[in-house]
């Protein structure tokens, strides 16, 4: 059976997608759902009710969570979280409240869902779903988890993941990493590791101890790495069920009439797109030290606020070379830009790589340090390594950026390795051939 034939084998198949409640969780994954329901599969999504809006936009059942807390809003989930301190600490509340003690919930609600709306043949979730080893081991159905941020998986070749740390391969630094895991595991994570393997062995759910950073990789039947091999670290030991999918984007509905443009666009030689998400409201992070650097310059700014101080904005900074709004699509306004300054996001990076745009990036939480370390490591840009980032550090790093053209064919040799993938026929070849028992053991790093 080829390619395409196996592929086609999906039609008619119940497929649930599932994700943590977070727009860099899910929508990744919307691009993904609307092809498989085009496929002809029964495609269905339980998430909050937070999406239930998109979903109805593009088209898929929306199935809510009801025994799960619902942890869209951090925040008001968890009050006691704003007065936590530091990056190690912080984190670690968030992978055992956040994550790992919403498993069980997750479990609850999908039992509920299987047995009398959607008898699912498979599970499609984002590698922080902490309901996947419930619906591996106990459900017995077949799970494809897709990552949609940096690979996390423990390797003896690098450092321990959710610390932005970068690695090296020479001997005192492999030595060094494998101090740093045992601290991670012995002091960092102790206590999430320790509640994630008590509530497996509640439910009974085998397990070797492994890290949170471990559990989805290990616990899902096939685990699709959205990204390519030029932007992960190399580990020698990765495990034999990561496949590498390329860019897994967003779905992007066709907006009628013309695509957005500004006049301003043709009248300056450089231009710098900023934003910092929707997720960040705090707008004085990045978007107002990034237009306090380029206010009355010749580089032309254009600033998405994502809704958050957009007004503001435009009456604190009402100079002619800055652009502020709300949205702008940037699918439509990266290829002109010639640097990308971002908090990290994983979605928006990847957008940034597909468009070749080398990117100044400044983001610690939300594990946005990892993704940020690897831009910094692989050259794709300079990475602040800060939270806040002064304007005169903005302003170096542009200068920076625009004057070493290797940042520029750094970035372009990466987005070529992610033209040869295809994202979402590589998925669902994948989640085809664990239906079929035919998925090979191989690596398949090839476009279909």
């Amino acid at each position: 059976m080829n390619n395409s034939e196996l592929i086609k084998e999906l039609k008619g198949k119940k497929i649930l997608f599932a994700c943590f409640p977070a727009d860099g969780h899910f929508n990744p994954l919307t691009g993904l759902a609307v092809y498989l329901q085009d496929l002809g599969c029964d495609v269905r999504w339980y998430t909050s009710s937070k999406y239930a809006g998109k979903l109805k936009e593009i088209g898929i059942p929306h199935l809510p969570m009801k025994a799960a807390l619902d942890v869209s809003d951090v925040e008001n989930a968890f009050p006691e979280r704003k007065e936590i301190k530091g990056i190690v600490a912080k984190l670690r509340f968030d992978i055992t409240n956040v994550f790992v003690l919403r498993g069980p919930e997750y479990y609850a609600d999908l039992l509920q869902i299987y047995s009398t709306v959607f008898p699912f043949e498979l599970l499609i979730a984002d590698c922080a779903f902490t309901g996947i080893p419930f619906v591996k081991d106990l459900m017995r159905t077949p799970v494809v988890s897709i990552g949609v941020f940096p690979l996390s998986e423990t390797s003896k070749d690098l450092p321990p993941s959710g610390l932005g740390i970068t690695p090296s391969y020479n001997v005192a630094g492999k030595i060094k990493q494998s101090l740093l895991r045992k601290a991670a595991d012995l002091i960092l994570f102790k206590k999430p590791n320790k509640v994630m393997h008590n509530l497996l062995d509640r439910y009974y759910i085998p397990h070797n101890k492994e890290s949170v950073f471990d559990m989805g990789v290990k616990k899902s039947d096939i685990f699709l790495q959205s990204g390519t091999p030029g932007f992960e670290y190399y580990r020698s030991d990765i495990s034999h069920n990561i496949r590498f999918i390329g860019a897994l984007l967003p779905f992007s509905l066709c907006r009628p009439g013309k695509s957005w443009f500004d006049k301003r666009m043709t009248d300056y030689k450089k231009i710098v797109i900023v934003t910092q998400g929707t997720v960040e409201t705090d707008i004085e992070k990045i978007l107002v030290p990034t237009l306090e650097a380029f206010k009355n310059t010749d580089t032309l700014v254009i600033a998405t606020t994502g809704g958050n101080g957009t007004k503001e904005l435009q009456k604190r900074f009402p100079e002619p070379n800055l652009i502020i709004s709300d949205f702008i699509p940037f699918s439509e306004i990266l290829p002109y830009a010639d640097v990308y300054i971002t908090n990290g996001g994983y979605g928006g990076v990847m957008l940034g790589i597909e468009n070749k745009v080398p990117m100044l990036v400044a983001g610690i939480h939300e594990g946005k340090n990892e993704i940020n370390a690897r831009i910094g490591y692989f050259k794709l840009g300079i990475n602040l390594g800060k939270e806040s980032p002064k304007p005169a550090a903005i302003r170096k790093g542009f200068n920076k950026i625009i004057s070493d053209p290797s940042y520029k064919r750094n970035v372009e040799k990466l987005a070529k390795e992610f033209g040869a993938y295809n994202p979402n026929k590589l998925c669902a070849y994948y989640a085809a051939g664990l239906l079929q028992h035919t998925v090979p053991d191989e690596l398949f790093t090839e476009a279909i």
